[in-house]
């Protein structure tokens, strides 16, 4: 398995690795707006957005309780483990 590790957190580097799965994207076309328009709403860049999107990086815990604020919907509404997790 292909992952990077920084500070005990695991990113993985491709779609097949990823450990959840995420409606970040659907979320995102129900509230209408871009990536970049997402991004600068919860102060990221429009790549951090696309990778969590494509499953290639996993959100912080701040980062993920911005998007269910943003979003209005606890986190386990659009972030999923995966069953061998």
């Amino acid at each position: 398995m292909d992952v990077a590790k920084c500070a005990g957190w695991f990113f993985p580097l491709f779609e097949k690795d990823a450990p959840m799965k995420n409606r970040i994207k659907i979320e995102r076309a129900i509230l209408g707006i871009t990536q970049e328009e997402l991004a600068h709403k919860i102060g990221v860049s429009r790549q951090t957005i696309s990778s969590i999107e494509k499953n290639r990086y996993v959100p912080s815990t701040l980062l993920a309780l911005k998007l269910s604020q943003l979003f209005g919907k606890p986190v386990n509404e659009f972030f999923e483990l995966e069953e061998s997790d």
